[in-house]
């Protein structure tokens, strides 16, 4: 069992700046693959970044490559999305998953995901 909790978001002016941060509880949270999804009013949850298991590989969606980073940090059960250079566009709910290990890849389907934080509101004003 995995508990994901997210926090870091809020307002903030295009351009700008915002780290997004994903505690996770849990012994055998070092073998889970972490995501970040993003759900706007009236459209589908979508994967704005993905880590596999180890950190060693990442995936963006091309709309936020070059502007988010993704890390996870393993001593400290936490996953991070650095947001920079934010748009207008990028305003959703944002949510932390983890899926339960079957490889070393990262997923970037919402059907992969087992768990999942409630969610923190990012706002971009233009």
């Amino acid at each position: 069992q995995v508990r994901l909790v997210e926090s870091g978001g809020g307002l903030v002016q295009a351009g700008g700046s915002l780290r997004l941060f994903c505690a996770a509880s849990g012994r055998t949270f070092g073998t889970y693959a972490m995501g970040w999804f993003r759900q706007a009013p009236g459209k589908e949850r979508e994967c704005v970044a993905a880590v596999n298991w180890n950190a060693g590989s990442t995936y963006y969606a091309d709309s936020v490559k070059g502007r988010f980073t993704i890390a996870k940090d393993m001593a400290k059960n936490t996953v991070y999305l650095q947001m920079d250079s934010l748009k207008p566009e990028d305003t959703a709910v944002y949510y932390c998953a983890a899926a339960p290990p079957r490889d070393s890849s990262y997923y970037t389907e919402v059907d992969e995901y087992t768990y999942w934080g409630q969610g923190t509101q990012v706002t971009v004003s233009s």
